[in-house]
This record gives structure tokens, C-alpha cells and sequence, in this order.
């Protein structure tokens, strides 16, 4: 005999107690009795006091660890979404950004040849006044040579004309003394012959 059919001959037990004790069939409906009934509520009772319990040390905990894991991918959906709307707000200033490199270039090498031009005047102009420093420079260094080439010149001329007078004048007294001694000698001549 297995389970099932010694369930079917307590039934037919007790529908056979019940009906042997002036019972009738209608008046127990499924043949419960107080005690089962007693039964029924203390196994209610346990189970409502263990799923109470179970709720304190199982489900409780096991809810919070869900809601706290809940939280925690909201939050992560949030900073997702926030890293996803400024991933695209870098894209756009990226794309904006590129859109505008040739711009900026332009921008860019109007400004370095701006400085490059300011540059080129100020080194032009640095270079006009040290080219009109050293013209004028040049122009005192040239009237200094030619003044003391006009003062050497004059001192060779008053050397040279006072060689030329001290020749003009060894030459007259050459002469004047060769006239004096041949005059002189004459005289002599003369005086001595008619001594």
C-alpha cells in the first residue's frame, strides 16, 4: 500500500466513525473534526510565527540588500546618463572645435604676421638710426682727417717753403759770398800788386 491509499482508508475510517455515531454524511463537511481543526490553526500559527521570524532574519536584510543594490544601479544609470550627455557635449565642442581649427589658423598666422610686420618696422627703424648714427659718425671722423690733412699739408708746405727760403737764402749768400770773396780777393790782388 503506498500513501495515497492509506489517506483513502482514514477517510473511510472516519466517514465510517462518523456515520456509525448517528452522524449523517451532511452534517460534517469534509469530515473535520476539532482536532484537526486545532491542528490546522497551530500549523497556521507556526507558519505565520516562522515567516514573521524569517522576514526579521531573512527577508528584511535580503529586501534592504536589494533596495541598497537598486539605489546603486539608479545611481550608475544616473552617472552614466551624465557621463553620456557630457560625452556628447564634448563631441559637439570637439566637432565645433574642428570646424573652427581652420579659423584659428587663420586667426593665428594674421597674428604672427601682424608681429612679424610691428617686428620688421621696429628692426628697420633701429637699423635706420644706427646706419644715420654711424653716416654722421663717418661725416665727423671724415671733417677730423681732412682738418688735420689741411694741418699736415700746411706744416710739409711751411717745411717745405722754409727748406726752398733756406736754400734761396744759402744760395744769395752763396753768391753774395762768392762776390765778396772775389771782390776781396780782387782788392788784395790789387793792394798787394801795387805794394
Amino acid at each position: 500500500m503506498n500513501g495515497g491509499e492509506t489517506c483513502l482508508n482514514m477517510m473511510d475510517i472516519t466517514f465510517l466513525a462518523g456515520a456509525s455515531s448517528g452522524e449523517t454524511l451532511t452534517d460534517r463537511l469534509f469530515g473535520l473534526d476539532m482536532q484537526l481543526i486545532a491542528d490546522t490553526c497551530i500549523t497556521a500559527l507556526n507558519v505565520f510565527v516562522l515567516f514573521v521570524l524569517l522576514s526579521f532574519l531573512l527577508f528584511n536584510p535580503v529586501r534592504k540588500l536589494m533596495k541598497q543594490r537598486q539605489e546603486k544601479i539608479r545611481e550608475e544609470l544616473e552617472a552614466a546618463d551624465e557621463d553620456k550627455k557630457e560625452a556628447v557635449r564634448y563631441k559637439a565642442e570637439y566637432e565645433d572645435k574642428l570646424r573652427n581649427v581652420d579659423q584659428a589658423a587663420d586667426q593665428i598666422l594674421r597674428e604672427a604676421g601682424s608681429r612679424a610686420k610691428e617686428r620688421e618696422a621696429a628692426i628697420l627703424a633701429q637699423a635706420k638710426e644706427e646706419a644715420e648714427e654711424i653716416r654722421e659718425r663717418t661725416k665727423r671722423e671724415l671733417v677730423l682727417m681732412e682738418e688735420a690733412m689741411k694741418d699736415k699739408m700746411h706744416r710739409e708746405m711751411i717745411s717745405v717753403a722754409a727748406a726752398m727760403a733756406g736754400q734761396v737764402i744759402a744760395s744769395a749768400l752763396k753768391e753774395e759770398q762768392d762776390r765778396l770773396i772775389e771782390e776781396t780777393m780782387k782788392e788784395m790782388s790789387e793792394s798787394t800788386w801795387k805794394q
